[in-house]
């Protein structure tokens, strides 16, 4: 069953990506994918409160691998990060890359300090 569900919540997490990304995109400044950094920041953030919560391994299959790793999007984020080199944007290309590892890095953290404490 739990192999279910789990494919059940990645297909909620990645429709809940796209749903976030379409409604965000157009609201944001164009020079970064702010709405990618704001679906991996939040998706860590949401990953470490479960861990942190020390949620059992059902849990942490459906929600952590399941829901967020439908929701959060590494490879986007990469491919970003190469589109904005190859315009020739290194600064922005670098900031983008480094910026949303440290983040999303920092998000988790977060949520997993907050998960112990709860």
């Amino acid at each position: 069953m739990t192999p279910l569900l789990m494919a059940l919540a990645g297909g909620l997490g990645a429709g809940s990506r796209w749903s976030l990304d379409a409604w965000l995109r157009p609201r944001v400044s164009p020079r970064l994918p702010w709405s990618t950094h704001v679906i991996n920041i939040s998706g860590s953030l949401l990953l470490g409160l479960i861990v942190g919560l020390g949620a059992d391994d059902t849990w942490h299959t459906v929600l952590g691998t399941g829901f967020l790793g439908g929701y959060t999007t590494f490879s986007t984020a990469s491919v970003e990060s190469v589109h904005l080199a190859i315009e020739g944007r290194y600064r922005t290309a670098t900031v983008n890359a480094v910026g949303m590892l440290v983040l999303s890095i920092a998000a988790a953290a977060l949520g997993y300090a907050v998960g112990r404490t709860l």
